[in-house]
This record gives structure tokens, C-alpha cells and sequence, in this order.
């Protein structure tokens, strides 16, 4: 890819998938990975701060978020397939080592990055969400009631038509109910309200598809991270218990440290300077 060229799509396996790309296409790369019902756009008080300071930045709207990038099968939103789209992303791009960073389940992509594609990743920073097998760990201490809300996205239909009813108004209370603005609000709802497009699924329905691939057997998890990492983090985040965030350290053997912020779970939307200040804090691992 040419100095001057700036991707605005990529494709992978016939799926589209839409991104933001800025700064100094020769500076150091950073990927921000969005979570539900997140896109982008969770991050543009971020990406140009980022730009600013020198960065190259990747923000792309993940799978299922899209509108080009929407299968209907489950087994197309399982963790493995999810991964590789960021390695393809990279690949896109002409990178070969990026700072990767991710918020909600794209703090989950990012942990899993880190681990099993790690030639790829000089970085991590994770905002929110305790790594997945420190969330596993601290099931019984708390996670398994802060995580309810999962069976019920994984139940068939039924959480497509209680969210949207209305207007949206469960997904607005939900959203608005653990501390995001009513700009980011208006705006998730109205993209997860997306109809059905040629043979893609709904908005929505692909979204919830990350819940619902949980069930399908798949032996690709997230391991143990040697690459430099930040991990960043709500006191007040209602959706991950303090044994998930106090056990993530057990899975990052290079060198680590925890930002706790008085703030909830929404971090690009409402910490922005803090996101920031935490990734160019983070040191970059050697070639």
C-alpha cells in the first residue's frame, strides 16, 4: 500500500468491513476495538488525540457492526474468526506490529490479539474488561450475577424485540442506565436498529451474534500476554466485579500496570483524555 493510500474499507472472506484511518500513515500503529452495541465512533473523541501525538490510527467498525460484514451463521462470530479480522485489518494496512486497544467485547478481541497473534501486537491496552479467564475465575465471586444479562442476549429473537420495542426504550434504559451520554445513546440505538439487508442479518441480530457464538464449541481462547499492557478500568463499572479485575494479572507475564478510574464502564465516550494519557503511557515491546 502506497505512503499516501488511506483505508477506508477492508474485505475479508467476501465480508466488507468499514474502517477509520488517520494520522501519519509511517507512525506507529494503533488499532481501537469497539464493543456492544458500540461502533467507531466510540472512539472519535480518542482517534485524533491519538493522531496528534504521532499515531497512525485503525478504528473499524467490527463484525456484524458493518452493514458489509454481517454473516448469518454463528459460527462466523466465534473469537478465532474475530481475531483474524484484526490480523487482516493489519495486513490491509501494511503493518506489521500495531498497539492494539479494546473496550467491552472489543477489550475481549484485544486480550485474545495479545496472546495468540502476538508477533503482531508491540502493545495492549485494555479498557473495562477483566481478561476472560480472570472473568471465568471470578465467577462465583461475583462475576456470574454482573454477567446475567448474557443468557438472556443469547435466547432467539426475543432480546431483538424487547430492546427495540418502543422506540428502543429498553436499549436506551440500558445504555443511559450505566452511564453512557444520550448523544452515544441516540446514535447506537438508531445503528442497532438497522433492518435486514439483502441476505445479511439485521443490525442487531448480528451484533447479539457474539453472545450467542459463546455456545458454539470452539478451543480458541485468550491466553497468557507478554506484550507490554495497560489495563484500564471503572471502579463504578457495573458489568465486571473487582475478583475479575484483581485476577487479570495472573495472565499478563510481561510488563503490566492497572489504571483504576472513578468512572463506569463507557470509557471512550466519557474518559477520553484518560484513554489516551494510558496508551502513549504504554511502552511499546522491542523488535
Amino acid at each position: 500500500m502506497a505512503p499516501t493510500d488511506r483505508l477506508t474499507t477492508v474485505t475479508r472472506d467476501g465480508l466488507t468491513f468499514d474502517v477509520r484511518d488517520t494520522g501519519p500513515a509511517d507512525g506507529p500503529a494503533v488499532v481501537l476495538l469497539h464493543g456492544f452495541p458500540q461502533d467507531g465512533t466510540a472512539y472519535d473523541d480518542v482517534a485524533p488525540r491519538l493522531a496528534a501525538a504521532g499515531r497512525r490510527v485503525l478504528v473499524p467498525d467490527q463484525r456484524g457492526y458493518s452493514p458489509g460484514a454481517r454473516p448469518t451463521r454463528l459460527r462466523a462470530y466465534v473469537l478465532r474468526e474475530l481475531v483474524d479480522d484484526v490480523v487482516a485489518l493489519l495486513d490491509a494496512a501494511g503493518v506489521e506490529r500495531a498497539h492494539v486497544v479494546g473496550h467491552d467485547w472489543g477489550g475481549t478481541v484485544a486480550w485474545a490479539v495479545a496472546s495468540r497473534r502476538a508477533p503482531r501486537v508491540s502493545a495492549l491496552t485494555v479498557l473495562s474488561t477483566p481478561h476472560p479467564a480472570a472473568m471465568r475465575d471470578a465467577l462465583w465471586r461475583g462475576q456470574a450475577r454482573r454477567s446475567a444479562y448474557i443468557a438472556g442476549f443469547q435466547l432467539p429473537r426475543r432480546p431483538e424485540r424487547r430492546l427495540l420495542a418502543d422506540d428502543g426504550a429498553r436499549l436506551r434504559r440500558l445504555l443511559s442506565g450505566s452511564g453512557l451520554d444520550a448523544g452515544h445513546v441516540d446514535r447506537y440505538v438508531r445503528r442497532m436498529s438497522a433492518p435486514a439487508v439483502d441476505d445479511a442479518w439485521p443490525a442487531l441480530t448480528a451484533a447479539l451474534a457474539w453472545y450467542r457464538a459463546l455456545r458454539v464449541r470452539d478451543r480458541f481462547g485468550a491466553g497468557r500476554v507478554r506484550v507490554p499492557t495497560t489495563y484500564v478500568h471503572g471502579v463504578d463499572d457495573p458489568f465486571f466485579a473487582p475478583a475479575a479485575v484483581g485476577a487479570t494479572a495472573r495472565y499478563v507475564v510481561g510488563p503490566y500496570r492497572v489504571v483504576p478510574l472513578a468512572a463506569g464502564h463507557w470509557l471512550p465516550e466519557t474518559r477520553a483524555d484518560d484513554v489516551v494519557e494510558a496508551v502513549l503511557a504504554t511502552p511499546s515491546a522491542g523488535p
